[in-house]
């Protein structure tokens, strides 16, 4: 047995780029920055960013190109993946991917989604009396339905 889980929360550097692959499938990919702030050993804060680049597929593209952008704070679960190609010029280049299966709203109580999430069946809402934010999760799907 293995495991293969990210879980990040952080914010949206930039709006969802929504494709749309011949079999109509959609994909949202958008970086995600995580700040880890500490102090160093002369007591001194220090701030590092992390850039994530995260990959939706489907039913969370489609709510991605939706109620996503810059600036959002989002909790993400997913599987870290890593891809390589051929770019114009021949050189073999690598990326790695967070591929969400879970996505949820967070931040301050203007960021919330208009409150068109209660006909969406993949979403769920918390228990919190002042905010509810939506949490959308990917359907199960079988390995072949994959595009790679």
């Amino acid at each position: 047995m293995s495991i293969n889980k990210a879980i990040l929360v952080g914010n949206v550097g930039k709006d969802p780029e929504v494709r749309y692959l011949e079999g109509g499938a959609s994909v949202a990919s958008f970086s995600l920055a995580t700040t880890e702030v500490y102090k160093n050993k002369n007591g001194e804060k220090v701030s590092q960013t992390e850039w994530h680049n995260i990959v939706a597929w489907r039913h969370l593209a489609d709510l991605a190109e939706k109620y996503i952008n810059k600036g959002k704070q989002l909790y993400i679960e997913g599987r870290i993946t890593n891809r390589s190609w051929e770019d114009k010029d021949g050189v073999k280049r690598y990326t790695t991917e967070i591929v969400a299966n879970t996505i949820q709203l967070l931040g301050r109580k203007g960021d919330e989604v208009d409150g068109s999430s209660d006909n969406n069946p993949q979403s769920e809402k918390r228990d919190s009396p002042k905010e509810e934010k939506p949490e959308f999760t990917e359907e199960s799907m079988e390995e072949d339905d994959l595009p790679f």
